[in-house]
């Protein structure tokens, strides 16, 4: 049976309506990422694992104004297809949908690992805070395999979030980058290396 990565991608999360639409008016727009062709290490990791990985990338809902009901309504139906042993992967707010998810549910399949990428942990490098993903006092994950990465230099997440996280998973094991920036870079051969140390 093939291993199972579960990879949850990131997204922006706003308090109120007014807030999200304050920011879209204010946020500058970059026309290069409109016509690249450039793609991060997300479905690079699909053909890096090969044959025996599935690498499952489901689609969140509204992810420019993401709600943690509705991820959390799309990643309950993905659940029933889910094998015992399977590696989650949050990236960005997936990271943090991950924490909160696993923290405040018992989840019904054996967790093989759970690999945390730029995850934020209260709030963004802009100040704005996690919103309805806002993480319970007590951070609990179904496995002692937790890998956390994050970059010095991330536009996106401070820093901080990396030193809280390893505060509440003492035994986690820790990559730190100096230029990795919000990790979206093309490929990411630390985590399948990770990945498949499992």
């Amino acid at each position: 049976m093939k291993k199972q990565v579960v990879i949850i991608n990131g997204g922006d999360t706003f308090e109120t309506y007014d807030i999200f639409l304050k920011y879209l008016k204010e946020s500058e727009f970059y026309l290069d990422r409109c016509i690249s062709n450039k793609r991060d290490w997300k479905p690079w990791l699909r053909t890096e694992l090969g044959e025996g990985y599935e690498t499952i990338i489901p689609s969140m809902p509204n992810s420019a104004n993401a709600q943690y009901s509705e991820w959390k309504i799309v990643f309950e139906k993905m659940i029933p297809f889910l094998n015992d042993g399977v590696i989650l992967v949050g990236h960005s707010l997936g990271g943090s949908f991950l924490l909160k998810y696993l923290s405040e549910t018992v989840f019904p399949k054996k967790v093989e690992g759970v690999f945390l990428v730029a995850a934020a942990f209260d709030k963004d490098t802009y100040g704005y805070p996690l919103a309805s993903f806002t993480l319970p006092k007590v951070l609990e994950m179904p496995t002692k395999n937790i890998f956390l990465y994050q970059s010095k230099d991330d536009p996106v997440v401070p820093f901080s979030a990396m030193e809280n996280l390893k505060k509440a998973f003492p035994s986690a094991t820790a990559v730190v980058f100096e230029d990795r920036k919000h990790i979206n870079t093309e490929t990411f051969p630390e985590l399948a290396e990770d990945i498949r140390s499992l």
